[in-house]
């Protein structure tokens, strides 16, 4: 069966293509000693104070939103009544962000022409190269939520927690909003966890 140009290239193209892919959420959590001050009352969600400046949560960022509402909605969903001011405790947010960006890689497809003279005549060849290393991996992003819960008067943190995972730039968790609300749901998940312990989470 012979293959088109069209085809061949087409072919070509689609195997330098990058599968999409995301780690699972490494999840670890610390508790104080009030456990039993957890999931009740009211609580305010609000930025992380030495750190409000930070590339992800600077003012005007479209992910500070994202995240401020994944981890609202998980305490609500804990017993908490999430307000804006004067809550009996406090959830501070950080969002670390790296973003691993590959340099130039060689394109997958190589076109070349080439023509020739012999005893049967003169002819025109199209030749395809086809790099099967692809064309090298995507921008890999990776996000960390910490989250701290502390009594609004001040005093130890009644509970820390931290989650952590990466995903290439054409995965679904890519976007700021399903990154916030899968890391949310791993670092509340069966909350308040096992203290010190480090879990996968899918």
């Amino acid at each position: 069966m012979k293959l088109s140009i069209p085809a061949i290239l087409a072919a070509a193209l689609l195997s330098g293509c990058t599968t999409a892919y995301s780690s699972t959420v490494e999840v670890t959590r610390f508790v104080g000693e009030a456990p039993a001050a957890l999931g009740r009352g009211s609580i305010e969600v609000r930025l992380g104070a030495t750190e409000a400046a930070a590339p992800a949560f600077a003012p005007g960022s479209f992910e500070a939103p994202a995240f401020r509402t994944a981890v609202a909605q998980e305490l609500q969903r804990l017993g908490y009544q999430v307000v804006d001011g004067g809550g009996d405790q406090v959830a501070e947010l950080w969002l670390d962000r790296a973003v691993d960006r590959p340099g130039p890689q060689r394109s997958p497809v190589s076109v070349g022409v080439g023509g020739s003279t012999g005893s049967y005549g003169s002819g025109v060849g199209l030749g395809v190269g086809i790099n099967l290393g692809g064309s090298g991996p995507r921008e890999v992003i990776d996000r960390q939520l910490r989250v701290v819960i502390r009594p609004a008067a001040g005093g130890q943190a009644l509970w820390e927690g931290r989650a952590r995972f990466d995903a290439t730039g054409n995965s679904d968790f890519a976007d700021p909003q399903a990154a916030a609300d899968r890391l949310a749901r791993a670092l509340f998940g069966d909350f308040p966890g096992r203290s010190g312990e480090t879990v996968e989470v899918e």
